[in-house]
């Protein structure tokens, strides 16, 4: 992890955010922004990873991450991740392509979305919708590679 004061803040709303949260696998959903955290490089981008899934699955919104006195680049990174409803996949992933922090952050989170070890601790319900998204992972990641 990249020790700052923007990464402890962000730390720290992400966990107030996700707090009673569980991921599939059924571990606290906090460790997955921490480990998508951690394979980014740059400060901003371990911020934005910290965030990308604050304002899609919390009551937090935008505004709210400027009040925090997040970086304008950390926010756009977090709008880019953002998935809004009804937005088709395709266009998502061309929308975090324009931004190069939020590339970064979701190569990182396909990859931890794709992990097998992880879909293996999954009830075989939830694994097997999981399962279905792979080939859609893949192609994302190959769209943002491009």
């Amino acid at each position: 992890m990249i020790y700052t004061k923007f990464t402890k803040r962000a730390l720290e709303v992400a966990m107030q955010a996700h707090k009673d949260q569980t991921d599939p696998a059924g571990f606290p959903y906090i460790l997955h922004p921490i480990l998508v955290a951690e394979k980014q490089t740059e400060e901003m981008a371990a911020v934005a990873a910290l965030l990308h899934d604050v304002v899609e699955d919390s009551d937090f919104d935008v505004r709210d991450l400027y009040e925090f006195g997040f970086p304008e680049k950390v926010v756009e990174a977090v709008k880019a991740l953002t998935h809004k409803k009804g937005e088709p996949y395709d266009r998502y992933i061309e929308r975090v392509k324009r931004n190069q922090i939020a590339t970064a952050v979701k190569l990182a989170d396909l990859e931890q979305n794709m992990d097998q070890a992880r879909l293996a601790m999954c009830a075989e319900e939830r694994r097997a919708r999981l399962e279905k998204k792979q080939e859609v992972y893949r192609r994302a990641m190959e769209q943002l590679l491009e």
